[in-house]
């Protein structure tokens, strides 16, 4: 029986009673007035209901955006107070549900006694509906600073996952601009290949990954693929360079090669007129600076067959070994012509060089001397030992008659400037 019906049906008895006269009016009209209270605490349980009902949609919405967001400890205890929470809400709408059905208001035959009942019982419902009400609100205020740390997560999703796509978009546009030019840039392509399903986990969205992961896949793609788009970018310059680089080394073997042919000259002019201290040292420069030359002709091929085949990386070391090769065999060969260059001004005349280190010595004596009465024994010590050392030297030269070492001569010279240079260093640091 409907609301209207039950209304109309009372209206009758009223009618009925008024006409027939006596005590029965008092009766009825009890039991209207108990229909009522009990059908507004039905209307008001009804509404506390619905209150409670949208508040819990609303949490669990709240709840939902914080798990795809946070993985932190609180928001894992927000989730577990909203269970507890969500069970005592689910006791008092069974509660609820029950006192709803345990009478039927609308019924014409209810007594006085089962609407007080029903009344009670809503009233009751009503009240255990709006504390759990209260409880909600003060869990959504509680959870509110981590709602909004997480929609702050959110709103950087979008952005992040669009710039990740660009990225990919730029460097697959990159790698088809070089396969164009001829290219191949096989290893691009490869690493490339491996972003594809990073995208496919982005389009499934943070519902399925959450938010934190998302992020860091985004900002990985992105990385990874504008590095792509940079080297296929820089590939024709980089093969152009590669190119120069091998031109030029193979100029540099050539003159090595030409250079090579003063070595023997050379050591036989130092065999002939020094003694065997002054070159002996320098013995095996000519099968050293061959093996070089031979060596970096193989490896600078290796270098051009490795372009040709795009093996960048293999190409870059082949032209990094044969730089180091020629680099050291320059020097050998330099080596070889300095030395008879230095033994023949030495020979001609030694007192340049005597002069050239004594100049030296006194330069770091003056300025060990510099303010002060006596130089600090730090000083003055290791100024005495060179100017024994070079006394020395001179006297060495001097008593060995037509055939002096030279070489030792001047490496004993060398020396005593590079201690009167260290002495200079360590006066001017302290200063």
């Amino acid at each position: 029986m409907g609301l209207e019906q039950a209304d109309e049906l009372s209206r009758e008895r009223v009618v009925r009673v008024a006409g027939g006269g006596g005590g029965r009016g008092g009766w009825w009209r009890r039991s209207d007035g108990a229909r009522a209270e009990a059908t507004a605490a039905r209307d008001a349980a009804q509404q506390a209901f619905y209150e409670l009902d949208s508040a819990q949609r609303d949490a669990r919405l709240a709840l939902e955006t914080i798990r795809s967001a946070e993985d932190t400890a609180a928001a894992a205890r927000a989730q577990e107070d909203f269970r507890e929470l969500s069970a005592r809400i689910d006791q008092v709408t069974v509660a609820y549900l029950t006192a709803l059905d345990a009478e039927d208001l609308e019924a014409p035959e209810l007594e006085p006694g089962a609407a007080g009942r029903a009344r009670r019982q809503l009233e009751q419902a009503k009240h255990e509906l709006e504390a759990k009400r209260t409880e909600l609100d003060a869990f959504a205020r509680r959870v509110q600073p981590l709602v909004e740390h997480a929609e702050s997560q959110l709103i950087r999703v979008a952005p992040a996952v669009e710039k990740a796509k660009q990225a990919l978009l730029g460097a697959t546009t990159a790698l088809e601009a070089v396969r164009a030019a001829g290219l191949r840039a096989d290893d691009l392509a490869a690493r490339l290949a491996e972003l594809a399903p990073e995208l496919s986990r982005l389009n499934q969205g943070v519902a399925r990954h959450g938010v934190p992961a998302t992020l860091h896949r985004a900002e990985d793609v992105q990385r990874r693929a504008e590095a792509i788009r940079e080297q296929a970018e820089q590939l024709p310059e980089r093969a152009k360079e590669i190119d120069r680089r091998v031109a030029s080394l193979r100029t540099r073997i050539q003159a090595l090669e030409t250079r090579a042919g003063t070595v023997e000259p050379a050591l036989s002019e130092l065999r002939r007129r020094f003694s065997t201290a002054c070159w002996q040292d320098l013995q095996r420069v000519p099968a050293q600076t061959a093996e070089a030359v031979a060596t970096a002709g193989a490896k600078l091929a290796d270098a051009a067959r490795a372009r040709d085949e795009q093996r960048w990386a293999d190409a870059t070391g082949a032209i990094g070994t044969v730089r180091a090769l020629l680099e050291t065999a320059e020097g050998s060969v330099a080596a070889v012509n300095d030395r008879l260059r230095q033994l023949n001004e030495v020979s001609h005349d030694p007192h340049k060089e005597i002069e050239r280190t004594r100049f030296a010595l006194r330069d770091a004596q003056r300025l060990a001397m510099s303010g002060r009465q006596t130089p600090d024994p730090r000083h003055a010590a290791p100024l005495d030992a060179a100017v024994g050392r070079l006394d020395r030297a001179v006297a060495e030269l001097e008593a060995a008659g037509r055939h002096p070492d030279y070489w030792r001569f001047l490496t004993e010279l060398a020396a005593v400037r590079e201690s009167a240079a260290q002495v200079v260093a360590m006066i001017r640091g302290t200063h």
